[in-house]
């Protein structure tokens, strides 16, 4: 995944929390998305209604499957769009195939959905099933919870309520271990931490979705 060439941005992942602090968490100042589906078609498509800009897009035509963030902008997601190139971190996703995708990225004020490789998009099937299950059962609980990316140290948190995401600092690409395995949970005072793997949740994780 070509990081480098990509606009960083502070994220989490869809398992680590689906929320974009001020940029996705993966940040709300553009409005994150989130989906599962499959790609039905691929079209390249003018990037503006300039007939002067020379930019192309790739329009991926969709099959929504189940939408995890994103309901506060649009009920169905039809079509997402990416740059042509992929030096401008254009994202390839295989059309007319049954293979199903986790596709992260952001809902532009026009109301399309724009994806690129700095995105979150796996084939679901390659996701870890700690990470398959927060996403279907787990997300909505951790809304409060801050992921700070660890870049180089010192690395701290500066509220109670975040916690530290270092997959980059120990092995050099954002979605490691880590990610892959852990969950940054809400306890029942408003502080944030880690919690790994298949264990049983605790309690005081339990009583936060309690009446």
């Amino acid at each position: 995944m070509l990081l480098r060439a990509c606009p960083m941005t502070h994220q989490t992942v869809p398992w680590l929390g689906l929320h974009e602090e001020p940029i996705w968490t993966p940040n709300l100042v553009l409005s994150p998305s989130a989906i599962r589906a499959k790609i039905s078609s691929e079209k390249v498509v003018p990037a503006s209604a300039d007939p002067a800009d020379p930019q192309k897009m790739i329009r991926y035509e969709i099959k929504q499957i189940k939408m995890f963030k994103g309901f506060e902008k649009v009920n169905d997601i039809q079509y997402i769009y990416t740059p042509f190139d992929s030096s401008l971190c254009g994202v390839k996703l295989e059309a007319n195939s049954q293979k199903q995708y986790l596709l992260t990225g952001q809902i532009l004020s026009d109301g399309k959905v724009f994806v690129h490789l700095c995105n979150y998009i796996e084939p679901w099937e390659n996701l870890s099933l700690l990470q398959r299950e927060s996403l279907n059962h787990h997300y909505h609980l951790n809304c409060g919870c801050q992921i700070t990316t660890c870049y180089t140290v010192p690395c701290t948190i500066s509220a109670p309520n975040e916690c530290l995401w270092t997959d980059w600092l120990l092995e050099r690409k954002l979605y490691g271990y880590q990610a892959q395995h852990y969950v940054c949970m809400k306890h029942v005072d408003g502080t944030c931490s880690w919690y790994q793997g298949r264990l049983p949740l605790r309690k005081e994780f339990v009583d936060i979705i309690q009446p």
